[in-house]
C-alpha cells in the first residue's frame, strides 16, 4: 500500500529534520513560518502546501521532487556538510576540573 502524498511530505520532513539534527523551531525560522505551524504540518492538521515544499527542499539543498519522493529519498539526497555527526555535541561550559581549574 502507497502512502498519500501529504503522507510522504511529512515523512520526508520528519527524516531531514532527524538526519540533520535541526528542531522545528529551526526549520520554521529558515522557511519564514512559526514552530507552531510547522508542528500542525507535521501532525497532519494542516497540509505542506507546494511553496512549503520548495522552500523546505532549498533549505536541506535537496530538490522538490527529492523531498515529494519521501523519507529515504530526502534522507539520501541530504548533502553530507547539511548531516549531524553522531556524538558531536557542543559543550555548553568547560567541566571543572577536581584542582579548581588551575
Amino acid at each position: 500500500m502507497s502512502m498519500a502524498l501529504d503522507e510522504l511530505v511529512r515523512s520526508a520532513v520528519a527524516a531531514l529534520l532527524h538526519a540533520s539534527g535541526e528542531s522545528q523551531a529551526g526549520l520554521a525560522a529558515a522557511v519564514g513560518v512559526s514552530q507552531a505551524q510547522v508542528s500542525r504540518r507535521q501532525s497532519g492538521a494542516a497540509v505542506w502546501s507546494l511553496a512549503d515544499c520548495e522552500a523546505v527542499a532549498a533549505h536541506y539543498g535537496i530538490t522538490a521532487h527529492d523531498l515529494l519522493a519521501g523519507p529515504t529519498r530526502a534522507a539520501e539526497a541530504l548533502p553530507a556538510a547539511r548531516r549531524r555527526v553522531p556524538g558531536r555535541h557542543v559543550p555548553t561550559a568547560r567541566p571543572a576540573t577536581a584542582d579548581g581549574g588551575v
